[in-house]
């Protein structure tokens, strides 16, 4: 997987495509344990429906709300200094990815959107109801995709305000949806290992 697939892939988020990268061939690698079922399992516990609920309506809320307050409060391109030389609420808006990667490209975002979308809802429906962390990755992923998507659709462009420099590098600026998507990614990617863990631990156990 190059980085022309990843951005294909993830568009807002650079980092993303790298970690979905690392997943995939960690799969690889190791003999992997059973992510998804091949029939739909929509067991999920009213606890568990209230819980991701609320997770969309936290991360969606609280991306619309942070962008809203920002571009009420900052002119476009003004930045606001929080911590010297590290972090920044900088106000830009987005008409393509990381960089500024397919600028003015906006169906293009739809259609990967979209895409996206449909395999997230498609693993989760399909995953065991005790991957507990698989699934709220995958929620959280979902929710960024929206906050995403809302202001595409509604601006034709993305929000985006969270400026750091870390080592003199200035990181790309992103979004609270870019952070639910990213933090998604991470626990999904706990999930494998801990699969992974599981099955080598049995493996072990269990020689042939």
């Amino acid at each position: 997987m190059d980085s022309y697939w990843c951005i294909m892939s993830f568009p807002d988020n650079f980092a993303l495509c790298h970690l979905t990268q690392f997943y995939i061939e960690l799969s690889f690698f190791y003999e992997p344990s059973i992510i998804v079922t091949k029939e739909i399992n929509m067991k999920i516990s009213n606890r568990n429906k209230i819980l991701y609920l609320l997770t969309i309506l936290v991360v969606l809320g609280g991306d619309l709300l942070t962008k809203t307050i920002v571009n009420h409060q900052m002119k476009v391109g003004a930045s606001y200094e929080l911590i010297e030389n590290f972090f920044y609420f900088t106000n830009i808006h987005n008409t393509g990815a990381a960089w500024g990667i397919f600028a003015g490209h906006i169906e293009f975002f739809y259609v990967i959107t979209i895409i996206a979308a449909i395999a997230i809802i498609y693993y989760f429906l399909h995953s065991n109801e005790d991957q507990a962390i698989f699934r709220y990755g995958l929620v959280l992923v979902f929710a960024g995709l929206l906050g995403n998507l809302y202001d595409r659709v509604i601006f034709k462009y993305v929000r985006d305000f969270i400026d750091f420099i870390i080592f003199g590098y200035d990181f790309p600026i992103f979004n609270v949806a870019d952070m639910g998507v990213v933090i998604g990614m991470f626990l999904i990617i706990i999930d494998l290992l801990i699969g992974e863990y599981k099955q080598w631990k049995f493996n072990q156990s269990h020689p042939q």
